[in-house]
C-alpha cells in the first residue's frame, strides 16, 4: 500500500500512470464517491419524509418541481457512482489511465478534470464528431 504525500500532484515529469499517480487518482475517485453517496443519503432522506402536504397549488407544484429535480440529481450521481466503479477496476487491472480505444495515455490534465475518463481527447473529439454526423442524419 503506497501513502501519498499531503502535497503530492502527479506531474508529467514522472513515468505516467506510476505506483503514486495511481495511488492519487484511486484515491481521488473513492473520496468522489463517498461524497456522491452521502449526498445521495441526503437526498432519500429528503424524499422519504412523505407526501405533498402543501395545501396551495402553486406550493404544491414547486414541491412536485423540487422533487422531480432532487430524483433526475439522484439518478446523474447513481451513473456517475457506476462510472466510478468502472474506472476504479481499471485500476485494478492496470488499464486506468489509458485510451479504450488507441490504448495512448489519456493525460494528467484530463484525469485531473475528469478522473472517470476512458478515452484521451482527441478518441472524443472524434466520437462527438461523428455523433454529430450520425444526429444530422
Amino acid at each position: 500500500m503506497i501513502t501519498l504525500p499531503p502535497d503530492y500532484r502527479p506531474s508529467d515529469d514522472e513515468e505516467f500512470m506510476n505506483p503514486m499517480q495511481v495511488e492519487y487518482f484511486r484515491e481521488k475517485l473513492l473520496k468522489w464517491r463517498t461524497d456522491l453517496l452521502k449526498e445521495a443519503g441526503g437526498t432519500l432522506a429528503s424524499l422519504s419524509e412523505g407526501g405533498i402536504h402543501e395545501a396551495d397549488v402553486t406550493d404544491r407544484a414547486s414541491v412536485e418541481t423540487d422533487r422531480a429535480l432532487e430524483l433526475r440529481t439522484r439518478d446523474r450521481a447513481r451513473k456517475l457512482i457506476g462510472k466510478i466503479n468502472q474506472a476504479l477496476q481499471r485500476i485494478d487491472n492496470n488499464s486506468y489511465g489509458y485510451c479504450e480505444e488507441t490504448g495512448e495515455p489519456i493525460g494528467l490534465k484530463r484525469l485531473e478534470a475528469r478522473p472517470i475518463a476512458t478515452l484521451s481527447i482527441e478518441a472524443q473529439e472524434r466520437h462527438e464528431r461523428m455523433e454529430k454526423i450520425h444526429r444530422d442524419d
